[in-house]
């Protein structure tokens, strides 16, 4: 125990002090320590964005089932395990209440439709991530899109990064999930015990000019696009549209928005 806790010390002040080298590049994506680049290998029909975001309709989704298949989508693709255990659980897009969701917004005269529909959550890829500032190895780091990404072989489980998100959306790996991958899917990297990971908004999917998996999935219901060009789909819908977005006031610029 105390042989391991002087390692961690050990590589998180080297971290701090930037004398450390360049992050172990994982399967599909390298990045630079300084200015924090990531470029994954993306082909000639790549999609790009300014920053990218997203614009859920709740109107659209209201019961388990239509979630259902979008979540399933994303558990597929990225290789996430099906804990039976809670306590083991990996989430990157699941459905929490309205109240779980929007606690700052919660009231007792709360419309009931609101009150009661299945609202999808995931990463929130903050403008301002206090999860890339709380990382002492920078395994978790924003391009310049405004994804947040993470090279899980860089990642120490030391959990900062966790306890710095707001919104909880990150999972830590308490066993090896491998075992727990009903259908493995080659494109993407496993995992092993004691690496952090999240939602990526499917950026090795955007290398490929695809868009992310939850998106194909929900008939509609999810947009995605540059919220830096005003003539998207993205910033259209939030023209047109009332949208609220999770615990806005904390001042993380969260790129999820829901329209209620």
């Amino acid at each position: 125990m105390e042989s391991s806790r002087r390692k961690f010390i050990k590589i998180a002040g080297i971290s701090a002090l930037g004398l450390g080298v360049k992050p172990v590049f994982n399967v599909f994506a390298s990045s630079e320590e300084h200015g924090r680049k990531s470029e994954i290998k993306k082909s000639k029909d790549a999609l790009t964005a300014e920053q990218w975001g997203m614009v859920i309709d709740t109107r659209k989704l209201t019961t388990a089932e239509d979630v259902e298949p979008i979540i399933n989508a994303c558990n597929k693709i990225h290789n996430i395990p099906d804990h039976q255990n809670k306590n083991h659980e990996i989430k990157w897009i699941w459905e929490e209440e309205y109240e779980h969701a929007f606690p700052g917004k919660e009231n007792k005269y709360l419309n009931e439709r609101i009150e009661h529909l299945p609202f999808l959550v995931l990463c929130n890829q903050c403008e301002d991530p206090p999860c890339c500032r709380a990382c002492p190895t920078k395994a978790t780091f924003q391009r310049e899109d405004g994804i947040v990404m993470m090279d899980f072989h860089r990642c120490i489980g030391c959990r900062f990064c966790m306890a710095a998100c707001p919104y909880g959306s990150r999972s830590f790996n308490f066993r090896d999930p491998r075992p727990f991958i009903k259908e493995k899917n080659n494109e993407f990297p496993t995992r092993m015990k004691g690496v952090v990971e999240k939602c990526n908004f499917c950026a090795e999917r955007l290398a490929v000019g695809k868009k992310p998996a939850c998106v194909e999935a929900s008939n509609g219901a999810i947009a995605f696009g540059d919220l830096g060009d005003p003539g998207s789909e993205v910033r259209e819908l939030l023209r047109e549209n009332y949208t609220i977005r999770r615990k806005q006031g904390l001042g993380t610029g969260p790129s999820v928005y829901y329209i209620v």
